[in-house]
């Protein structure tokens, strides 16, 4: 590939699986970090995003519903043996989802090249997660790439069985901004013995691995946010929930949406939290909406 003298600067990079996700409702795009950048397009911050597809019918049908949605897809590659990354999803007979994340798939085998080894270099933010480490050609790439970031998000966005607690150690070294859910607090905190109570596991975390920044996400709960020093909470906001995936994803984009700016931790997490919940009177992770359908929810 030939490199040009320069390439468009894009403020935020999301790096990691992008995939389809086999429902018995039929097939849907997914993958945590292209759901994140699609919500950040919508929110006009400009997103690239690091992945490879097969070179398939499926690769090809994800770059053009990417591309429809408006999400940049210039720096996702295209493996011509290994295929595209699917999720087959089985209802089981108390009604609950299991979800094989099938192996191998071309986002496990991301090459770091001189293209997006620049593009990471003029990002302000890199979103990263913990599943595009389940192969070594993936996460190589991506410890490469962590090394020219220059604000690293860690979304850890645990799938078993593709962690362990040396893994995420290392991945939490990384992070300046940590976001994870209630599930995998309690997880985590579990293999380091940290407090019983959420506020002193939070600051734990950010002590032990020096993190300036934690989100937690608690579902319904709201959420907490762990900056400078201080926690902020939310109590979240009630709506009627037609459908719960890709809601932390766009609370994560939320969040990152007002952190180049000068608002308040506690906007910041007002807005997260709106948007997310706006995001849950949708089906599917990546809706067409509008961002100003977040503004009904304001007190």
């Amino acid at each position: 590939m030939k490199i040009p003298p320069s390439i468009p600067r894009h403020s935020i990079v999301c790096y990691g699986e992008v995939l389809w996700d086999l429902l018995p409702s039929g097939p849907q795009p997914g993958g945590a970090p292209m759901n994140v950048a699609y919500h950040l397009h919508k929110l006009h911050c400009h997103p690239a995003m690091i992945s490879r597809v097969g070179n398939d019918d499926r690769g090809r049908e994800l770059l053009e519903y990417l591309r429809g949605k408006g999400v940049c897809t210039d720096y996702i590659q295209i493996d011509d043996t290994v295929p595209t990354g699917i999720v087959n999803a089985q209802q089981q007979a108390n009604g609950d989802m299991t979800y094989d994340i099938v192996f191998p798939a071309a986002w496990d085998h991301i090459v770091a090249d001189d293209i997006n080894i620049r593009l990471v270099e003029q990002a302000e933010y890199f979103v990263f997660g913990s599943l595009a480490c389940r192969h070594p050609a993936s996460r190589n790439t991506l410890f490469s790439l962590l090394k020219k970031a220059r604000t690293k998000v860690l979304d850890i966005n645990l799938r078993a069985p593709f962690y362990d607690q040396e893994l995420i150690s290392q991945l939490l070294a990384e992070a300046d901004i940590l976001k994870l859910n209630s599930d995998e607090l309690e997880l985590v905190s579990n293999w380091y013995a940290a407090p019983a109570d959420t506020t002193a596991r939070l600051a734990f975390l950010r002590e032990k691995f020096r993190i300036p920044v934690i989100i937690l996400t608690m579902g319904a709960n709201g959420a907490i946010l762990d900056m400078g020093g201080k926690t902020y909470t939310h109590p979240g906001y009630r709506t009627t929930v037609v459908d719960t995936v890709g809601s932390g994803d766009a609370f994560l984009a939320a969040t990152l949406s007002m952190m180049p700016g000068n608002a308040r931790p506690e906007e910041i997490l007002d807005f997260a939290n709106r948007l997310a919940a706006t995001i849950t009177t949708y089906k599917g992770a990546c809706p067409d909406y509008d961002t100003t359908a977040a503004d009904a929810l304001k007190a």
